[in-house]
């Protein structure tokens, strides 16, 4: 198997050199979108030197069952509608926007950053959270 995979390879150059270039191309892209990634450590940095609000865009149901000190809910899809609570935090805070695993974390971060907001997500989400053995409030 390999063994034909080096030989497509090495016979069809030009055509793999395409591939590699666009798949670079698609992840800095994809990577750019949501603004930056913050590790679990650089987000409770930023929370205790006060510069950073953790947005928690799950459901309700999953916010009550246990989510960051501090964290703020609200819900994916009703940011839209709530950006207007953000306001105050516009000049001087970073909105750390956290989900479930960081799926779509990089879409409601990617909305922030064109209201002129300045925002990150939490790289892996909660479950991230969790696997650091940081603590959940419920």
């Amino acid at each position: 198997m390999v063994a034909h995979l080096i030989e497509f390879a090495t016979n069809h150059y030009l055509l793999v050199g395409i591939f590699v270039v666009l798949l670079v191309l698609l992840i800095v892209t994809e990577a750019r979108k949501g603004g930056r990634s913050l590790s679990t450590g650089e987000l409770t940095a930023l929370v205790n030197a006060d510069k950073g609000l953790v947005i928690d865009i799950r459901s309700s149901k999953d916010y009550a069952a246990g989510h960051i000190v501090g964290a703020v809910n609200i819900p994916q899809d009703k940011v839209a509608a709530r950006i207007g609570e953000l306001e105050k935090h516009k000049a001087n805070k970073t909105l750390i926007i956290v989900d479930a695993m960081g799926q779509h974390a990089g879409t409601t971060a990617r909305e922030l950053l064109k209201a002129g907001f300045t925002a990150a997500k939490l790289s892996g989400g909660v479950s991230s959270w969790k696997a650091d053995n940081l603590p959940l409030v419920k």
